[in-house]
């Protein structure tokens, strides 16, 4: 088992009954499908509600890397998610008070130490007007701090904002806002079903009402910018979501990004919003995360494109965690390749080309263990990804698995 990576800690008042609420929704997020693939301890939700011992006390300390503690070992990250309402307001007011010094602490640890994040959330407004939990967390950008736009919600929007500050605390680019890579045919197309102008410019729309923002190719270029470099490069370092319309599987360009995309490892999610057919398919829009896009009453869901988006994040912060386990893995366990996605021909044709251009792993009888996320692949799958290998002329043993089948070995 490797040290733990993230451990995120929901801090909230007894007394505001919101707080468990929010806090089993953002407990069963990060527990849901998309972070079930990592390897064990990469995500940890832990509550701090309750009082340690006397019934006006703060909750048990948490531990923190570089802190004399108890005997827990503590992650890597620590990131604090203190949901602020009347009853933790009026805790905070009270003559030496507990629940204030707990908090104080915490706060003044966030701001010394780099590996400690501070993301709170306000469920009352009052409860932020002049009080003592207003002084000291006033400064901090809250999450989610206005209502959600139309085709949101409460949860999805408290979960995106959440997961995205991690992402960026993580990746130590927290000054900076992730970027989506829009990958799409040309708008308004007449061979195709749909008018893709309506759905792209909804899509622009409802990445503006978020945290997130965009690059959306020609619209982003400058003149005179040597635009394929620049499509390329940023292809390879942002977050893609792919509006998979009639004609994108056998667009060049579209078959271009979603492939350099996969070669680097980068988020990627598409949104299925087919019109009426598609002549054929392509196997580089295979092995990722989809969401359909639908019409309702002649226009767009919006609701479909948070719900893309909101994956999109989650893979985000998915990538980011299985880079550090990586990290932290390398040295203890035998691996060739750790892939941040399961393994496809695309992508192990490529892995096969840094390997052969690297002097040091020249040899072809040399045992290859790939790791990767949940879920498995299937039995034909692996076949031909072994045949891949052979012809490659590697003919040493092949050994692709993922976290659990890892752990079912006693890894």
């Amino acid at each position: 088992m490797l040290p733990p990576v993230l451990e995120l800690y929901i801090i909230w008042h007894p007394s505001d009954l919101a707080g468990e609420k929010i806090a089993q929704e953002v407990f069963d997020h990060l527990h849901g499908t998309v972070f079930s693939g990592l390897i064990g301890g990469g995500i940890e939700v832990l509550i701090r509600s309750e009082s340690w011992s006397a019934p006006n006390d703060a909750p048990r300390q948490i531990p923190i890397a570089g802190r004399a503690s108890s005997d827990v070992v503590p992650a890597e990250f620590t990131v604090l998610f203190p949901i602020i309402g009347k009853g933790l307001a009026k805790a905070c007011e009270q003559q030496g008070s507990a629940w204030l010094a707990y908090l104080e602490d915490l706060v003044r640890e966030a701001r010394t130490n780099s590996n400690v994040a501070v993301f709170p959330y306000c469920v009352d407004r009052d409860a932020m007007n002049g009080t003592q939990i207003a002084s000291l967390l006033g400064e901090v950008q809250l999450i989610a701090p206005s209502a959600p736009a139309p085709g949101d919600n409460p949860a999805g929007q408290r979960c995106r904002d959440l997961v995205q500050g991690m992402t960026q605390f993580l990746s130590a680019n927290d000054q900076e806002r992730l970027k989506v890579f829009i990958s799409h045919t040309k708008r308004n197309n007449p061979e195709e079903a749909e008018n893709v102008g309506e759905l792209i410019a909804l899509v622009r729309a409802v990445i503006g009402e978020t945290r997130l923002t965009s690059f959306f190719d020609a619209q982003d270029l400058q003149p005179g910018t040597d635009w394929e470099h620049v499509l390329e490069a940023e292809a390879a370092r942002s977050a893609l979501l792919a509006i998979r319309t009639d004609l994108f599987p056998s667009r060049e360009w579209c078959q271009r990004e979603v492939s350099i995309s996969k070669r680097a490892g980068m988020p990627l999610v598409i949104l299925d919003s087919l019109g009426y057919a598609e002549e054929r398919g392509s196997f580089l829009m295979d092995h990722v995360p989809r969401v359909a896009a639908r019409k309702e009453q002649g226009h767009w869901r919006r609701e479909d494109i948070y719900g893309a988006l909101n994956l999109l994040v989650d893979e985000c912060l998915k990538r980011s965690v299985w880079n550090h386990q990586r990290r932290l893995g390398e040295p203890v366990l035998e691996t060739s390749w750790w892939a941040p996605h399961a393994p496809e021909p695309l992508t192990l044709v490529d892995w096969l080309g840094r390997e052969e251009a690297d002097a040091s792993n020249a040899s072809k009888d040399r045992f290859v263990r790939i790791i990767h996320p949940d879920p498995p692949l299937g039995p034909a799958e692996m076949w031909a990804l072994e045949q891949i290998l052979r012809l490659s002329g590697r003919t040493g043993e092949l050994d692709i698995l993922t976290p659990r089948q890892l752990a079912a070995r006693g890894g």
